[in-house]
């Protein structure tokens, strides 16, 4: 049997090429509402350039995806979670002090644009994960 990093998507369940994500507070267990990320494409240089400015909803999730459709080509991209304000709002970070967690930036590649991207971030107040979603 030969497998491929990255088989061909199936027509009939593939979604539309994107980057969405999925935010989940694993301090308390529920999805992380009102959650601001800026996207953005890199440069070969280090340059940003801003895509878009999202917010997510009551499920942790952003209305429309982070890099649209029209959006999407290869390339680095990077997400950033501003983790401190939303820890800080959600009463995760004591008063007075500041957040161990502010901007958690995450720094991805898309080979394939034509690929639907998923890039999930499970946060708590002293550390995150991600990992390439489906």
């Amino acid at each position: 049997m030969t497998r491929t990093a990255n088989p061909p998507a199936d027509p009939a369940t593939a979604k539309p090429a994107s980057v969405t994500t999925h935010v989940l507070d694993t301090a308390r267990g529920v999805p992380a509402e009102g959650l601001v990320i800026e996207v953005f494409r890199l440069g070969t240089d280090g340059t940003r350039l801003p895509l878009a400015r999202r917010v997510t909803n009551a499920d942790g999730r952003t209305d429309a995806p982070v890099v649209a459709p029209e959006q999407m080509a290869a390339g680095s991209y990077e997400l950033v979670f501003h983790a401190g304000a939303y820890l800080a709002a959600a009463e995760l970070v004591p008063a007075g002090t500041l957040p161990f967690l502010d901007a958690v930036p995450i720094r991805f590649g898309i080979s394939d644009p034509a690929r639907h991207h998923h890039v999930p971030l499970l946060l708590s107040p002293f550390g995150y994960s991600t990992y390439r979603g489906s």
